[in-house]
């Protein structure tokens, strides 16, 4: 018998089988052997939230919740967001290797001359209220963008593949600043590409008369560290439905709109505006040991501490400290970070958090440090969705590579009414 399998017994027959284990893990279908009767369907494993099932093989973003580890390609989230930038990050994230000196000017000259949108966009991003949330005006953007590029359906011919990844993580940007233009009933800045990504950015949220607009250094490198640290983060729910959503080999618009729809929902690109809304809601640093006493009592809710797969502190989250001070200096100090920071400070020293490894995460700093710089809390899944597009770009890249890979089809346990006759409505 090999070493590397795992032997199960099925009580209710006494069968036992041998179930092959690669990369410590057992392929599902193999549960299928497993039967009481010839005609039955097989076992089937039961993972309501995919919480301990792995649906693919990835060589993208490393995570190890443990030990407070994010990796993309093999180098820590600390060295990318300390020594790099967002484009060279995406670069990295995209093609598996740092670029070289052409490469990336290349790939940024390509990216930064790709960031305007055909003209019939604004008339379509009018036609939304005046007070449209402006996710929900990206989501539908980004799926109309299929429409006018049709040849995006062409997901296996790798140069129009190609174009649609530069134009994609090139006009995010765009459609993201229109929106937010669109909620202040403010007109449209075009792109200038002699800025940076990040720069470029900042011009079209604020560029008001100025002939020509120069981003604060600071907030501008700021915003870029902050794009970085959200490239990724392994199969989470928006990546999970770009992959699946993907796998119906769709194009890539229609299937990033799905992602970021995932991502506008509270539990996930919304948190960090639950942040901001239960600081403000403490309202001053006096009252939070009270705010704390609720929580250990399971009358408070305590956001922005713990996640799903970080058991230590979270790496962006330190990362995101550390940039405040920087942000914090230009912008004046935003009250609420005496709050975040004494909430912080007894969370760690407390054994009712400790023991249960709530530590802050990425959503506990990155919400103050945008209202901060003067964005709306509407806008925060918006300026989350526009540096994950790199990630769910790769991800997707990786799904259509994969020979392994099939069109989702997840399975259920019916629990509903065995076959009955219909009852006319009469005798009812």
């Amino acid at each position: 018998m090999s070493n590397d399998t795992l032997t199960i017994t099925d009580n209710r027959t006494g069968q036992t089988y041998e179930i092959p284990v690669t990369h410590d893990t057992i392929n599902a279908m193999d549960l299928r052997q497993i039967k009481v009767n010839p005609d039955d369907f097989g076992m089937l494993s039961y993972d309501p939230g995919f919480k301990n099932t792995a649906s693919t093989k990835s060589a993208i973003t490393y995570i190890d919740g443990g030990k407070g580890i994010l990796r993309y390609r093999g180098y820590p989230i600390e060295q990318l967001a300390g020594k790099s930038n967002f484009l060279e990050v995406a670069y990295l994230v995209m093609f598996g290797e740092l670029p070289t000196e052409d490469q990336y000017q290349k790939w940024s000259y390509d990216i930064l001359h790709h960031t305007f949108l055909h003209e019939n966009i604004k008339q379509l991003m009018d036609a939304f209220r005046h007070d449209a949330h402006p996710m929900g005006m990206f989501i539908a953007t980004v799926a109309a963008l299929s429409t006018y590029y049709p040849e995006a359906r062409n997901i296996f011919n790798e140069k129009d593949r190609m174009k649609q990844i530069v134009r994609l993580i090139a006009k995010v940007p765009t459609i993201a600043a229109f929106s937010y233009r669109h909620s202040r009933g403010l007109p449209y800045v075009y792109p200038d590409n002699d800025l940076s990504y990040a720069g470029n950015f900042l011009s079209m949220l604020d560029k008001m008369t100025q002939v020509k607009y120069t981003p604060k250094p600071e907030l501008e490198k700021a915003l870029d560290v902050l794009f970085t640290l959200h490239v990724d983060h392994e199969q989470n729910c928006g990546t999970a439905t770009m992959r699946v959503i993907g796998s119906s080999n769709t194009d890539p618009y229609s299937a990033m709109a799905g992602a970021a729809a995932a991502l506008y929902g509270p539990l996930h690109g919304g948190a960090n505006e639950a942040v901001l809304r239960m600081l403000m809601e403490i309202g001053d640093v006096k009252n939070v040991p009270a705010f704390v006493k609720g929580v250990k009592s399971r009358e408070r809710l305590l956001m922005g501490f713990g996640h799903r797969v970080y058991k230590n502190y979270d790496p962006r989250a330190r990362i995101i400290k550390k940039i405040a001070d920087e942000v914090f200096e230009i912008t004046g100090r935003n009250a609420l970070l005496d709050i975040a920071l004494e909430l912080e400070r007894i969370a760690l020293e407390d054994d009712f958090f400790v023991q249960r490894s709530l530590y802050p995460n990425v959503d506990f700093y990155s919400g103050i440090i945008y209202q901060a710089m003067g964005f709306p809390v509407a806008m925060f899944p918006v300026l989350f969705a526009i540096p994950r597009t790199v990630g769910w770009l790769a991800q997707w890249i990786e799904l259509l590579n994969d020979k392994e890979q099939k069109i989702a089809r997840p399975r259920q346990i019916f629990l509903g009414e065995d076959e009955r006759d219909y009852v006319p409505m009469s005798v009812r």
